[in-house]
């Protein structure tokens, strides 16, 4: 009889020994998983899970131990949640994406796989979930530069017309004023109808921004002190202060300093909004690197990092994916632009633009851009006043608004002027003046004429007729890079539209005094 019980005992120890070995053989196994794990019951109880879904978000293994699995499921996904359950138990099976909450509040995306196992007379659902935020993010990339593009269509072809009939406006102001006393009342008149044109050429900017057309004109720069004009100048008399936590050794970047203080403008001008009662703007930048197993959607290298944090009021969650779309935007007076542009202007830099925000606790913006091991080439300030020379100037456009006003302007200047609508014509008069001895000392060509030969065929064209001709490149929208890329294509400078007597002096004196 003792023998027999010994016997059992034995056994029953063996067979505990077995169960125990199994139990950390699975354990083992499914914590070398790469994806997280859950074993779920009939009743939607959590009762096994791997390290990975601990670490995922962030609980212990004691505070696992009783949750139910609608516990770490996020609010406007339980109903979702619950039907793929249902259908693992009921089918065998069931796939689809689960948003889960994290133990410090942060909505992760998973991509989950389930299917229904026996055991001891139950049915249990084995869960197994991929983290697939960064797949996420990058959709979401995908889909705003989709929106910005079809709406680029659109604005690059407004802003086209747009910039030949404010040419025509801010040409003639600026020609009346360089003509007036400074001390009359038309001079101020003018003065202040000329601000009103250069307003109306940063919204022509901000929509040239979405267009293939905004192509950034890069040269090496420092950042911090564009980050520092372009937040003292939105701050000015705003109750709101701002701190500068800048690195001693921040890398240049190469980017176009103009459309990057835009960028900086309209996210610091967004926190200014939101803190309608003062508060506080806190500014950093520091050096980063990405690599290849870092979580964010850019090449691996070397960045900086602009960070724009505020103590606003926060954006809704359910906001912030749609922050950066075109014409998006909370506010009564708001056009929904600015953050777009800030996109848009970031994307082309090839860098990155994040957003973290808390409803009460504040927003924070972080801008990567590629830096660059370049040295900064610093430049001299222009004059404010127009440069006189002479020589002999063919001006071809097809707009006659826009030849009628810049042949005014060069004449004032001390040129002589002739015109052409269209390419063909420009070439058949530069053959005419050179074969008569009294060549053009320079062209300045719109890059497309509707419907005609633009700057650059025709310039190709030029270039075997003499290969030392001069022109420079004028446009007010392209479809190519060639604003950003002149010297490729043969142009000696360009000069975008709309533009006013100083801005035409400079480039064509430049130019044409060139040895």
């Amino acid at each position: 009889m003792v023998y027999v019980v010994h016997d059992i005992t034995e056994r029953k120890r063996a067979e505990e020994r077995r169960i125990s070995e199994q139990q950390r053989f699975t354990q083992d196994m499914t914590d070398n998983l790469p994806c997280i794990y859950y074993l779920i019951d009939i009743d939607g109880n959590i009762i096994a899970w791997n390290r990975k879904a601990l670490e995922s978000l962030g609980y212990s293994s004691e505070e696992m131990s009783g949750m139910s699995a609608m516990q770490l499921v996020a609010p406007d996904n339980k109903d979702y949640a619950i039907n793929k359950i249902m259908d693992g138990f009921n089918k065998g099976e069931s796939f689809g994406e689960v948003d889960l909450i994290s133990k410090d509040g942060v909505k992760k995306p998973f991509f989950f796989t389930c299917r229904s196992t026996y055991k001891d007379k139950k049915t249990y659902l084995v869960c197994m979930g991929l983290d697939i935020s960064e797949r996420k993010m990058m959709e979401n990339e995908m889909i705003k530069a989709q929106k910005l593009e079809s709406i680029g269509i659109l604005a690059g072809g407004l802003a086209h017309d747009f910039n030949n009939i404010l040419t025509a406006i801010l040409g003639n102001v600026s020609l009346s004023k360089n003509t007036s006393n400074p001390g009359d009342v038309l001079y101020r008149r003018l003065s202040d109808a000329e601000k009103a044109a250069l307003r109306a050429k940063d919204l022509t900017k901000q929509l040239l921004t979405f267009s293939r057309g905004g192509a950034p004109v890069k040269r090496v720069i420092s950042i911090i002190e564009i980050i520092k004009e372009s937040a003292d100048l939105v701050l000015r008399g705003s109750d709101v202060r701002c701190n500068y936590f800048m690195a001693d050794d921040i890398r240049p970047v190469e980017a176009d300093g103009g459309q990057i203080s835009q960028v900086i403008h309209n996210i610091i001008l967004n926190a200014d909004q939101a803190m309608p009662h003062g508060g506080t703007i806190n500014i950093r930048c520091e050096n980063v690197t990405v690599g290849s197993g870092d979580p964010i959607p850019l090449k691996s290298g070397k960045y900086i990092r602009i960070s724009i944090e505020d103590s606003g009021i926060g954006i809704q969650e359910e906001y912030i994916p749609k922050i950066f779309d075109p014409y998006f935007t909370t506010k009564q007076k708001g056009s929904g632009l600015g953050l777009a542009t800030a996109y848009s202007i970031v994307k082309r830099h090839d860098g990155l633009i994040t957003v973290e925000s808390k409803l009460g606790v504040g927003t924070t913006f972080n801008i990567y851009l590629p830096a660059t091991a370049k040295k900064v080439v610093l430049r001299s300030e222009d004059k404010s006043f127009p440069v006189f020379g002479i020589g002999k100037i063919l001006i071809m456009d097809d707009e006659e608004i826009v030849r009628k006003v810049a042949g005014e302007m060069l004449s004032y200047l001390g040129y002589r002027v002739e015109f052409a609508a269209e390419g063909s014509e420009a070439i058949e008069q530069y053959k005419k003046a050179r074969d008569a001895g009294n060549p053009y000392n320079l062209l300045i060509m719109d890059l497309t004429i509707p419907g005609g030969m633009g700057g650059m065929e025709a310039l190709k064209e030029l270039l075997k007729i003499d290969t030392d001709v001069r022109a420079v490149v004028t446009s007010g929208y392209s479809n190519n890079p060639i604003i950003s890329e002149y010297k490729r294509y043969g142009f000696k400078g360009f000069i975008t539209k709309p533009y006013n007597v100083i801005d035409l002096s400079k480039i064509i004196h430049g130019i044409i005094n060139k040895p």
